[in-house]
């Protein structure tokens, strides 16, 4: 049997090039017919660790974030939208767009790992926060991505008060930033090598080959 490729994304829910990186290297995996030889799990980062409770504008964030001005703004969120709708994704920005803290959905996410359904709900709490216009740090909003898809929703969200469990994921989020983490997305394969940035799908393919090739090579005697 095979050993599988493991592949970590360092990623933030809010982040839409990690929405992209993610479904390109998807489009990859797919293309290349090697789901079943590749592992992915998702680890936590927070763009914005700081975000108070009642977020912010998204437009006023970026603005004093970034520098970025109306022009450039409208410019990359074009970029983006036209980029998700190659990929099947859509990102609907919209007047009034806040952005959301995160870190009780990286909670969620280290939850729905132990029962096969991550990339699930990380996909689905993309789409509630890009395409949905959803609050991703309202607890009624992460009750209805975790029903969505089919896990114990009371069981989860009582992980978010467990003061054990969100020091454990800000000790994961520390653990990647140590190792020179400081963009998202960063895709780490096998822990040994890494790329970032939403990748063009040939160049996902490619790593992805030469990654494969060499791990099931034939030992020489």
């Amino acid at each position: 049997m095979k050993e599988k490729l493991k592949i970590d994304i360092v990623s933030d829910v809010v982040c839409p090039w990690c929405t992209i990186g993610y479904k390109r290297l998807e489009k990859a995996i797919k293309e290349l017919g090697v789901e079943d030889q590749v592992e992915i799990e998702w680890q936590p980062f927070e763009l914005n660790p700081n975000m108070p409770a009642e977020g912010q504008d998204l437009h006023e964030h970026i603005a004093e974030k970034y520098g970025s001005t109306d022009e450039q703004q409208n410019e990359s969120k074009q970029r983006m939208v036209e980029a998700g709708e190659e990929l099947g994704f859509t990102f609907d920005y919209f007047d009034g767009m806040r952005m959301s803290n995160t870190f009780e959905a990286h909670i969620l996410l280290e939850y729905a790992k132990y029962f096969g359904k991550q990339t699930e709900l990380k996909m689905t709490l993309t789409k509630a926060f890009f395409t949905d216009h959803k609050d991703v740090s309202k607890r009624d909003v992460l009750k209805q991505a975790l029903l969505d898809v089919g896990l114990d929703a009371e069981e989860g969200l009582s992980k978010l008060d467990n003061e054990d469990i969100r020091s454990e994921v800000k000790t994961k989020e520390g653990y990647w930033q140590q190792l020179g983490v400081n963009s998202v997305p960063t895709v780490v394969f096998n822990r040994k090598s890494a790329v970032t940035g939403a990748q063009p799908v040939d160049t996902f393919k490619q790593v992805l080959t030469e990654l494969l090739q060499a791990q099931n090579a034939p030992i020489s005697e």
